[in-house]
């Protein structure tokens, strides 16, 4: 059995973040009572979306992820949302510290595609740990590595996210394009004397709900 456990206490929304953020605070035990100096922790998050339920609502959402519905048995499988690190200061038996997880309102990126998707309720993660540890003891430093089987499961509120995005971007949201859809949306907002990009857009809406069918 690792005389490592890695607890996931909670995660929240980064209010001074200079970039959308969550952090994650980690609890960390070592239980031998070894003196760690200092740990270069990482981490891979996974999403897990076979371990919860979803609303009819979110079909239209999930849809581009996973396919119809009927397939979801064979589709719904985990995957990779980030990966991050962090430093941990040294400790004996016990420590806890935040790990940043950075986030994205792009949608070409899975992981905000399917939180968008969500109306309600919590996420499943996976945090699976690595890392280096040194210790320091009367032999002097030592170097050895965070245990493979280390991990730890968190439900996380979809709430949480939205908040979190909502915060940076309030009311809005943002779409990456190639050069020359960018191109050819900045002529059509010149030509017709158009003031945003958003007024462009209805504008192009608009034009294609009134063509003839």
């Amino acid at each position: 059995m690792s005389a490592w456990t890695f607890e996931v206490v909670e995660i929240f929304a980064e209010p001074y973040a200079a970039a959308p953020q969550l952090t994650a605070r980690l609890r960390i035990h070592e239980a031998t009572g070894q003196q760690v100096h200092a740990i270069a922790l990482r981490c891979q998050v996974r999403i897990e979306p076979q371990r919860r339920g979803y609303e009819e609502r979110d079909e239209t959402g999930l849809r581009s992820l996973f396919g119809e519905r009927d397939r979801w048995a064979e589709t719904l499988r985990p995957f990779l949302w980030m990966q991050c690190s962090a430093m941990v200061q040294g400790f004996t038996g016990v420590t806890e510290v935040d790990l940043a997880l950075p986030c994205t309102y792009d949608f070409e990126v899975t992981g905000s595609r399917y939180l968008q998707a969500l109306g309600d309720g919590t996420v499943p993660l996976a945090l699976l740990f690595s890392g280096t540890v040194f210790t320091k003891g009367r032999a002097g430093f030592g170097v050895e590595q965070v245990p493979w089987d280390c991990e730890a499961g968190y439900r996380l509120p979809v709430s949480v996210w939205q908040e979190m995005i909502a915060s940076y971007f309030p009311g809005t949201g943002w779409l990456r394009l190639d050069h020359e859809s960018i191109d050819a949306l900045a002529d059509y907002r010149t030509r017709h004397g158009l003031t945003s990009w958003e007024e462009t857009v209805r504008s192009l809406l608009a034009a294609r709900d009134e063509a003839p069918a």
